[in-house]
């Protein structure tokens, strides 16, 4: 694939680049290495088991959340997946037409929409969830149980720090201030 570099490489060339500035490698080593893994296996599992399922990993986290929370508003359905609500709309429109989930008034709230599964995608979830478990395990493959148990007690740390910690330290960095709105595909100005 024109452009792809493997881990060592772009390892190197980033050693290259960065090397006179003073910067703390091993947090920056773990940063990289958790986007390049969450890559590596997303595109895996989008490529293989997601892809016989019609489903992109967006889709499937979506029927993860709804199946394991249950009935849920879209608003958290959103914020559990990691996904915008415009997002989680398109997505739910998209299950929903396939007759996976079901969306549904909120009984007291007439702004809000619950999701839930629906049969079929209960007997979706039950059916693709032990072969997007098999891939779970082939991809952890190279690393023993207890290597397995301390990875993932080592990410659910980085993952408590930024919970606990990141709304403060942003506001920190940004001197209190909220972080401008995004600029959808302009460029800042130079």
């Amino acid at each position: 694939m024109p452009g792809h570099r493997s881990i060592t490489e772009a390892e190197k060339l980033a050693a290259a680049k960065l090397g006179g500035i003073p910067i703390r490698r091993e947090p920056m080593a773990v940063v990289a290495n958790i986007y390049r893994a969450a890559s590596a296996v997303r595109q895996h599992l989008e490529n293989s088991v997601l892809r016989g399922a019609d489903l992109t990993w967006t889709a499937f986290v979506v029927l993860w959340v709804v199946w394991v929370w249950g009935e849920s508003e879209t608003r958290h359905v959103a914020e559990e997946a990691g996904i915008s609500k415009g997002t989680l709309t398109g997505v739910s429109r998209t299950l929903e037409g396939r007759g996976l989930v079901r969306r549904a008034g909120h009984p007291t709230d007439g702004r809000l929409v619950l999701l839930s599964l629906t049969e079929e995608g209960e007997a979706l979830m039950r059916r693709l969830f032990p072969r997007f478990n098999e891939e779970e395990a082939f991809v952890a493959s190279r690393l023993s149980d207890g290597e397995c148990r301390s990875l993932a007690d080592g990410l659910r740390q980085v993952v408590l720090q930024v919970e606990e910690n990141g709304d403060e330290r942003r506001l920190a960095l940004l001197d209190g201030a909220e972080p401008a709105p995004r600029r959808s595909g302009r460029r800042p100005k130079a």
